[in-house]
């Protein structure tokens, strides 16, 4: 079976860049990634749910404000 190297990692990168644009690539990636996840998680019977993985903060009154100032 042959292996994926360096130029074929450059070739597919270049052809997604062109296909989807710079500014839509690194949703798609981000996507492919949690498809990823999700896909070895029911593979594996991981039954953590996503929500519970990532650590909730909560923003002060303050921080909103300065936020919506700042931009």
């Amino acid at each position: 079976m042959p292996s994926i190297g360096p130029m074929e990692l450059i070739i597919v990168l270049v052809i997604a860049l062109v296909i989807l644009g710079p500014k839509r690539l690194p949703d798609a990636g981000r996507s492919l990634g949690q498809g990823i996840r999700s896909f070895k998680g029911a593979i594996t019977g991981d039954d953590r749910d996503e929500a519970s993985e990532r650590p909730v903060v909560a923003a002060s009154a303050e921080d909103r404000g300065r936020g919506a100032r700042e931009s």
